[in-house]
């Protein structure tokens, strides 16, 4: 590709250092990058011939002298499509809801990581000239969920908490399979805060995040001198979270020659910094998460076996929000609540008809897809309650003939009961009813996950002794932590 056919990005920024870093991230991701140092600069380089060609403008609203959300209403006024991506230190949400108002696409906290810079680019790439979705500041400042604030009622997302609420209380590593945005990193809070390691905070690295040259430097620190550049000694992840919790996002991420490291401490205890002589001892419970079947990764050799089984112990699976479309409904007021806590937002409802229209979504990005919509909807809304007419995106989508993918070719009666039932699924997709079996399995499950695995409740509430219930799981084959 030529230069003259790479994206080009306006970045607003007077200060020299953070100017050469995220010019410096922005053509990693193939993005050419014009500069200019103040609002006027910047207003006058939309009408030259490069400005046409825009495909994105960052603006940092450090920079001196700079009203940003004035900045922002003047590019949107000239340009309505051009999208606008705020960079701030300040974390308030805010702030983040007068950029939005203001027309921006997207607010970036600083330090900025380079995965979240460049996803933030490449999700303008893939939808130019569409009104973002701000990424809610209760997503990136999230005040951890326990399992009874988590919420969802079908049998395979009940199943998997109960799992996780079992094995909270263990020292066992813990695996969370799930595809993006359906929630992992809120589970993997929700179990650190029901272990006894809770008093400490839980440590969140993302493997996909950091340069391969850098990972074992990171994670297991370096001693002085160790290498060019180790002019002082820095502690790794392992060392700070000691005592505690670390949870390694995107583990499927890891370089081959980390995971061996990663796998002495799961075996031993033991980290070796880069240029130590000894090992140090360190007790840390690690929870793992990837958005693939790690057990494929394995098979195309690239990800250890022995790891993968270390990392294994429990396992949990997290199905996608297709698969559940019943919570929605619950999911979306719950959401709502929680939004309404921002600054500069108030409490919504939600009529029947947006809920109607969020179950007929598909959801590709799962719950934060979702939490995100829905955060765009209520810093816009200037109702009492959140309607259809909130969602003009959605609504484009369904008029123009989209379906979720897992509605097509269902039946009427099998549609309504997906998008309406609370957890047990009747009917398969051809329409038939499932087996006797089968829902009797889906029923104790949902209770096992209601109850929080206290089977001498489950047995009452079902009906049934305890020793009539585990015969039950048997026969089921239904795993008792489950």
């Amino acid at each position: 590709m030529s230069d003259a056919e790479n994206p080009l990005l306006l970045l607003v920024d007077d200060e020299p250092a953070q100017r050469r870093l995220n010019i410096a991230m922005a053509n990693r991701a193939g993005w050419r990058t014009i500069c200019a140092s103040s609002a006027d600069e910047a207003l006058s380089v939309l009408g030259t011939r490069e400005g046409m060609r825009l495909s994105a403008v960052v603006v940092d609203d450090w920079t001196q002298g700079l009203e940003a959300t004035a900045l922002i209403s003047d590019i949107r006024e000239r340009r309505p499509n051009l999208p606008v991506l705020v960079l701030t230190a300040n974390g308030s949400a805010a702030k983040a809801v007068e950029a939005m108002r203001a027309g921006a696409h997207d607010f970036l906290i600083k330090p900025i990581a380079p995965d979240s810079f460049l996803a933030a680019l490449q999700t303008v790439l893939r939808n130019p000239g569409a009104s973002g979705e701000l990424r809610p500041l209760t997503e990136k400042i999230r005040a951890p969920l326990g399992f009874e604030e988590i919420v969802g009622s079908s049998p395979t997302f009940r199943a998997a908490l109960a799992i996780a609420a079992k094995a909270a209380r263990a020292r066992v590593p813990i695996l969370i399979e799930g595809e993006s945005g359906v929630g992992k990193e809120v589970i993997a809070h929700a179990i650190h805060a029901a272990s006894p390691r809770s008093r400490l905070p839980m440590l969140t690295v993302n493997c996909g995040a950091i340069p391969a040259n850098l990972v074992e430097s990171d994670l297991f620190g370096h001693e002085r001198g160790a290498f060019t550049g180790a002019f002082d000694r820095h502690i790794g992840k392992f060392m700070t979270a000691n005592g505690g919790t670390i949870f390694l996002d995107e583990i499927s991420e890891l370089p081959l020659e980390a995971q061996v490291k990663l796998l002495r401490v799961l075996q031993d205890g033991e980290i070796q910094p880069v240029g130590a002589r000894m090992p140090s001892q360190v007790d840390v419970r690690v929870i793992a998460a990837t958005n693939k079947r790690l057990i494929d990764e394995v098979e195309a050799g690239r990800f250890r076996e022995d790891l993968y089984y270390r990392l294994n112990v429990v396992q949990l699976t997290i199905p996608p929000l297709r698969e559940r479309v019943g919570d929605i409904p619950a999911l979306a007021r719950h959401l709502l609540d929680r939004i309404a806590s921002q600054p500069g937002l108030h409490s919504l409802g939600i009529t029947n008809e947006a809920i109607n229209l969020l179950t007929r979504h598909d959801w590709p990005g799962n719950v934060r897809q979702l939490h995100n919509t829905l955060f765009r909807a209520a810093v816009l809304c200037e109702g009492d309650a959140l309607t259809a007419a909130d969602f003009p995106q959605l609504s484009g989508q369904i008029l123009s003939g989209e379906r979720p993918a897992q509605s097509k070719g269902m039946t009427p009666m099998v549609r309504n009961a997906q998008e309406n039932g609370i957890g047990v699924t009747l009917y398969e997709a051809s329409g038939h009813l499932r087996s006797l079996s089968d829902i009797e399995a889906d029923v104790i499950r949902l209770a096992i996950g209601h109850y929080r695995g206290r089977m001498t409740e489950v047995a009452r509430r079902l009906g049934i002794g305890r020793s009539t219930l585990y015969r039950k799981l048997a026969e089921l084959g239904i795993d008792t932590a489950a």
